[in-house]
């Protein structure tokens, strides 16, 4: 019972707001995968290999995030990258137009 007082404040939020919710589901089924990804880069040969392993596994994740079709990104990326500014490169990140 002291527990349920000294937390009513925060209960009565999460009952009073819709959007909120108990648990937190969604955010442990969200980083599942970089979870289990980390477990692997155990297993990747190398060091080199691992930190290329997770890069990768970031770019899928962050185009997955956005909703970029990670193929169509790469092959419009490889088209613009001949006639890019160097000094502008952020540009061709993923959902880079979106951060504006």
């Amino acid at each position: 019972m002291s527990y349920y007082l000294n937390q009513y404040h925060k209960l009565a939020a999460i009952t009073n707001n819709p959007r909120l919710t108990l648990d937190n589901n969604l955010v442990e089924n969200a980083i599942r995968p970089m979870a289990l990804g980390r477990k692997n880069y155990l297993f990747a040969g190398s060091h080199k290999a691992a930190q290329h392993a997770a890069m990768l596994y970031s770019f899928f994740g962050s185009c997955k995030t956005q909703g970029i079709d990670p193929l169509k990104w790469l092959s419009q990326t490889l088209e613009q990258i001949p006639d890019h500014k160097a000094n502008r490169l952020e540009e061709l990140l993923p959902g880079y137009s979106r951060k504006k």
